[in-house]
């Protein structure tokens, strides 16, 4: 009978998937590489988290397959376990475990033992986490409250610095997140890091030279009229893309000057759905009120200067990583709502602050001057 379904991976081509995903690859062009679908690298990966797993080598102490083969013939010629132990170097203590791990002088086998020192070889250790329960509930919490990992770990060094066991780094607590076989941390807890990602991403992806991830030739905010920055005109606007449940989206458009808003459904997030969408909407404005569109860095108006074309409507790009620029879209939330958010910001450990949080250097400055 023929085989069912999409052929599978063979063991070279996975560690080539490995390999090439280390590299920092993006799963298309893995799948090309490899002749398979994007979907079968993406199965491949998220099921060890995006985590390249580690290449399985013997241990230099532990005992090798020929070494159990002359255990073996030792003990066929009645040897005893001192005189095999001097033969192969060993410690007579050693050659004893070996013998009883693995039935006993009378069924004892090279070949099986070997294969089940393997076998055990495959299983993980516990790692800290798993053996702290303390250590768990701390990191579970700093996480909950949107630290990044490197954050935890960099805080757990100064707040137990005398305790080895109250420290892990912030590659475990990762592992522990995206390898969810390990049960340390709950799978919940990857919403709170700010990355949103579902595996772990090699340090060497990139989107360089890639299409996607990239606004092509985008006029940055820093080059928008200042007409625009003191609201004194009025027909210059800031988007967004909200994405809700079951594949919904809507781009809001909020008018600088007013505050004015309009909602505008999308039938995808892809640029040509979106760019479409606003054209429509925009076109139905008078020219006076289409004088400019800043938006973040988002791919969905990767088309933008088709947008212009269509609209004459100018269309400025946020920094990177700096949607905040836009300043409009924070118009719904309270002072209340923004104090919260500054609060977590304020308590959360900064890299660049030996891992103190802001809200102490502040303190601790205050109390000097005070």
């Amino acid at each position: 009978m023929g085989q069912m379904g999409r052929p599978g991976l063979s063991a070279a081509q996975k560690t080539d998937l490995w390999q090439r995903w280390k590299l920092g690859q993006s799963l298309s062009e893995i799948g090309r590489a490899l002749g398979k679908h994007a979907g079968s690298i993406h199965g491949v990966l998220s099921s060890n988290g995006g985590v390249v797993p580690p290449v399985r080598t013997r241990s230099r102490w532990a005992l090798t397959p020929a070494e159990r083969e002359e255990i073996s013939r030792g003990l066929a010629t009645a040897r005893s376990i001192r005189q095999i132990a001097a033969t192969l170097g060993r410690a007579p203590s050693s050659i004893s475990r070996e013998i009883h791990r693995h039935g006993g002088a009378r069924t004892y086998r090279a070949a099986e033992a070997d294969l089940q020192a393997w076998a055990r070889m495959r299983r993980p250790k516990p790692c800290r986490l798993a053996t702290s329960p303390l250590l768990q509930q701390i990191v579970a919490s700093k996480l909950a409250l949107e630290w990044s990992p490197a954050q935890v770990a960099g805080w757990l060094k100064l707040e137990f610095p005398d305790q080895d066991t109250m420290r892990v780094s912030h590659e475990t607590i990762y592992r522990s997140l995206f390898i969810q076989a390990r049960g340390v941390l709950k799978k919940e807890l990857i919403g709170h890091l700010r990355s949103r990602r579902m595996m772990r991403r090699a340090k060497r992806a990139s989107t360089l030279g890639q299409p996607r991830g990239q606004i092509v030739e985008g006029a940055s905010i820093r080059d928008r009229p200042a007409e625009v920055e003191d609201r004194a005109i009025p027909g210059h606007w800031e988007g967004d893309l909200i994405t809700g449940s079951q594949n919904t989206h809507i781009a809001t458009l909020v008018e600088r000057q007013s505050r004015f808003t309009m909602l505008v459904k999308v039938s995808g997030k892809d640029t040509v759905s979106v760019v479409t969408a606003l054209t429509a909407q925009v076109r139905q404005l008078p020219s006076a009120l289409r004088r400019s569109l800043t938006w973040d860095r988002g791919m969905e108006l990767a088309q933008h200067k088709q947008l212009t074309i269509d609209t004459k409507m100018h269309v400025y790009f946020c920094d990177p990583q700096s949607p905040w620029q836009r300043g409009t879209n924070l118009s719904p939330y309270s002072q209340a709502d923004l104090n919260r958010i500054a609060l977590r910001l304020n308590q959360r450990p900064r890299k660049t602050l030996g891992f103190q949080t802001p809200a102490a250097i502040l303190e601790a400055g205050v109390a000097l001057t005070g």
